[in-house]
């Protein structure tokens, strides 16, 4: 590395503003990485090398202390605001404050108001702590994979495709039969029942003629060891004859923007190769002077017109006469990339076949025990009434395991049912990223008409999503984008279009937020530019009740417990309805067979719906125990019980509950698709550092509404959760991919999720009193999925700060920030004299990466 600079360091000889001028230009013109340089980022990296080295400059000068006139003021030489550099970056430990009650000056944390009377045994309204808590942070709590294996047990490893779109031309397991402990191979010609799958039957369960992503199961193999199973599958070889896949969602015309595989990849032959473009959905412009191999446009999904189904549209009031009424109208538009699940829990399935009737009993990690009881039946050509689904309890679902989990489930099951044995299948980290997909990538486009007071007229918007490659839930997370375009701001003329895009990517699924944080994303985009114009301040299902002749009681609902707190919560509800305390109340497990016809846990209506369904089934319990009670008015729960019991009356119970119709016709334009609405505000402050790009959190203050807390400990929990995965979502988590639809980031290694130094250093939630719900149970609100995107207030006030860097440089007005913020986007937006040095002399030869969203592999390790 010194040779390398010998000719910088002959002509650095004193510490003055010369000094700096040079050396910044010799770095930059030296620093002439490759396009195929590790990592890629060559503009961010170029631009940080100037920017670590002013900082040594303004170090060194600190410490010498002079200017050029000797008189040792070192004002004339910087200016006071850039000595802020020198200042080391430095994160504090966090401040956390949960709200539940204020009394006067007094912050009570372990209190919460309940009405007065209120039973000690009622605890409802009360913050419980979650039932398992203890048993997770002690390990003793059971997960799938936790389960002790069966005698005969097999583990099936998923034989998965490396190709994004192409023809399977030959299957050749040879090699792997000769790997110790090979039991068999299965595809699709092994499954009795029906090969079609999915939630819109547009799936397969092994792939059969045609792949259409990397990740694609085609088949599996099954050992008598998880690592001989792997090691046979590795050997599994299967040739394809290559198809032109589709893997953006769009072809932008941005110029000089290169993508890389990385080191050791699949045909690169151990060197870095230049790839097309891959990212903000984009490509080099025709005039664009990458002549590197295998660098070539592609085929976009815009372009191909490659969508599912037509556009959804939703209108209201004229448009267009909104638009010639505007003092001022502008365009734009943002990229809201996508968000990996991760889980602690990867998908886990056991499948045990019972020997007779086609019966079959699986364990799964899964939020919707009907819809893989109904997949797998009809993969084994069986009734449903064959098949038994129990969950005991997920390491996290966040949408992923809704639909997804049933892929898994299924193949495990056709596995187990050809060899007559237990199966089991727990997928790795990068096998789970790869196979199961995440959070839609949003593009959304807008037109925005208002007043020079910043009054909104008229608003146009379009939402382009990436699919993948199956339709899932895609069409519905599109609908909750455009139910959510105005956000909560009242829009006189407003116009939304949303189109699902099909790819080759792995099918992109429910998550957290189900496309309403991506819809809300772009409403404050585009408030970010009328205010920047204008100049204005910002801040202007089921249930079964079973009871013992002890008094004890067994609850089984149809919601799934996946660290929510949801069992907590309805043993709560069944204490109050019943009037008994907590202790004695136990929940089990969910399964098909107590509980059968069950929505999925998602959606944040969990609560509501099994809660109603809990009391309904409780309250039955309690209408025939009412003679009982009038007899002995004296007597206690247990009396009354064993009277019922003595007195042949049923002390089982069924409770069932659906939501009010809710719909939406798009043809009509009219519908009521929500129950109610939550509400919620938050305030966060952050500082970034200009040079590097690195942004802290110092504080965040968040009120939420939940209507009357049933708990507000697991709310207050749930609230800070969403909002620290919405923190990933806009600051942190990016999915990046190779041209042809490989996955870069597979693992926590590639792939980085919040943690304790990303969190708020000073953290305040607070429930928002009095304001009961009177459409849930005991006038609670949902609180899931709606605190992710207060998460959002962190990205704006990053694009707040780098606003009035960039005014600094004589830049004003709006300017384009997608998501997420990382380093690399902070930086390349706060133009400075280094940015325009090294775009400078990239216009002069260099193939640079101007846009801060290029899919390239970056360098391993390291945050």
């Amino acid at each position: 590395m010194i040779s390398k600079f010998d000719n910088s360091q002959k002509k650095i000889v004193e510490w003055n503003e010369n000094l700096l001028q040079e050396a910044c230009r010799l770095l930059a013109d030296e620093m002439n990485l490759s396009p195929s340089a590790p990592g890629g980022m060559v503009d961010f990296r170029r631009t940080l090398t100037l920017s670590f080295f002013f900082k040594f400059y303004l170090i060194v000068l600190q410490k010498l202390n002079k200017s050029p006139s000797g008189n040792n003021n070192l004002e004339e030489l910087v200016p006071s605001k850039y000595m802020s550099a020198t200042e080391v970056f430095r994160k504090d430990p966090v401040a956390n404050v949960q709200l539940f009650q204020e009394q006067g000056y007094l912050v009570c944390v372990l209190l919460q108001e309940v009405p007065a009377g209120q039973s000690v045994e009622d605890m409802v309204g009360r913050p419980v702590v979650h039932l398992s808590a203890a048993k997770q942070a002690c390990g003793e709590a059971v997960y799938c994979d936790d389960m002790p294996c069966y005698e005969n047990e097999r583990y099936l490893t998923l034989v998965t495709s490396t190709k994004a779109h192409a023809k399977i031309i030959s299957i050749d397991t040879t090699e792997a039969q000769s790997v110790p402990g090979f039991v068999c191979f299965i595809s699709a010609k092994d499954i009795p029942g029906s090969n079609v799958t999915g939630v819109a039957n547009d799936e397969l369960v092994f792939a059969d003629n045609t792949v259409t992503c990397i990740g694609h199961v085609i088949g599996g193999v099954v050992a008598d060891t998880h690592e001989h199973s792997r090691r046979a599958a590795k050997a599994v070889k299967i040739k394809y004859e290559d198809f032109t896949p589709i893997v953006t969602i769009q072809v932008w015309p941005v110029a000089t923007v290169c993508c890389y595989r990385p080191m050791g990849a699949a045909g690169s032959g151990g060197l870095y190769v230049p790839r097309a473009p891959f990212g903000r959905e984009q490509q080099p412009a025709a005039s664009g002077s990458c002549d590197w191999p295998n660098l070539r446009m592609r085929q976009e999904a815009i372009e191909k017109q490659s969508f599912y189904k037509s556009p959804k549209k939703i209108e209201k009031g004229d448009v267009q006469n909104g638009f010639e009424e505007s003092d001022h109208i502008v365009e734009g538009e943002i990229y809201i990339g996508g968000q990996e699940h991760f889980y602690l829990e990867t998908h886990c399935t056991i499948a045990v076949p019972k020997g007779e009737d086609g019966e079959m009993e699986l364990f799964v990690s899964t939020q919707n025990p009907m819809k893989t009881q109904e997949c797998v039946a009809n993969a084994l050509g069986v009734p449903a009434n064959r098949i038994l689904v129990r969950v005991k309890r997920m390491g996290g679902g966040f949408g992923g395991k809704e639909s997804r989990s049933i892929l898994l489930s299924t193949a495990v099951a056709v596995a187990a049912f050809k060899i007559g044995h237990p199966v089991r299948c727990m997928l790795d980290r990068d096998e789970d990223m790869l196979i199961t997909g995440g959070r839609h990538p949003f593009l959304g486009r807008y037109k925005v008409g208002f007043m020079k007071n910043g009054k909104i007229n008229s608003l146009e918007v379009s939402y382009y999503s990436n699919g993948g490659n199956s339709e899932d839930l895609s069409l519905a997370v599109m609908d909750r984008a455009l139910f959510h375009m105005d956000n909560s701001y009242n829009i006189p003329n407003i116009k939304g279009v949303g189109t699902v895009c099909k790819t080759n990517l792995s099918s992109n699924t429910a998550f957290r937020g189900f496309g309403g944080p991506q819809g809300m994303m772009v409403v404050e985009c585009w408030m970010s530019d009328v205010i920047l114009t204008c100049g204005l301040p910002a801040e202007q299902a089921g249930a079964l009740v079973h009871v013992y002749t002890d008094g004890s009681v067994l609850l089984t609902h149809g919601g799934t417990e996946m660290g929510q707190g949801l069992h907590t919560k309805m043993i709560q509800v069944a204490s109050r309805t019943l009037g008994i305390p907590t202790t004695s109340i136990h929940l089990s497990e969910t399964s098909t067979n107590t509980v059968p016809n069950t929505s999925a846990t998602a959606a944040s209506v969990s609560t509501d719906l099994n809660g109603m369904a809990v009391f309904r089934a409780c309250e039955t319990i309690l209408e025939r125990l009412k003679p009982f009670k009038r007899s002995n008015p004296k007597g206690s729960w247990k009396d009354w019980v064993g009277a019922a019991y003595v007195d042949c009356v049923s002390l089982s119970a069924t409770g069932f509950y659906r939501i009010p119709d809710l719909r939406y016709d798009y043809e009509k334009n009219e519908g009521n698709p929500f129950n109610y609405f939550s509400y919620g505000v938050a305030c966060s402050e952050v500082e970034i550092d200009c040079l590097t790009g690195d942004h802290k959190n110092l504080r965040t203050d968040i009120v939420m509404d939940v209507g009357t807390s049933l708990n507000p400990a697991i709310d207050i929990g749930q609230i800070e959760g969403g909002f620290i995965q919405g923190l990933g979502l806009f600051t942190l988590e990016e999915l990046r991919y190779s041209p042809e639809g490989d996955l870069y980031t597979r693992g926590p290694g590639m792939y980085k999720i919040p943690a304790f130094g990303d969190i708020p250093t000073e953290f305040y939630v607070s429930l928002l009193r009095d304001c009961p719900n009177s459409k849930a149970i005991y006038s609670s609100k949902a609180v899931g999925e709606p605190p992710l995107f207060l998460s959002a207030s962190v990205f704006y006030a990053i694009k707040d700060a780098i606003f009035a860097a960039r005014a600094e440089s004589g830049l004003k007005g709006p300017f384009r920030l997608d998501s997420p913020a990382t380093p690399e986007r902070i930086r390349n937006a706060c133009i400075d004299m280094f940015t325009k040095l090294v775009q400078y002399l990239g216009s002069l030869g260099f193939i640079m990466f101007h846009d801060p969203i290029q899919q390239h592999h970056p360098v391993p390790g390291g945050r």
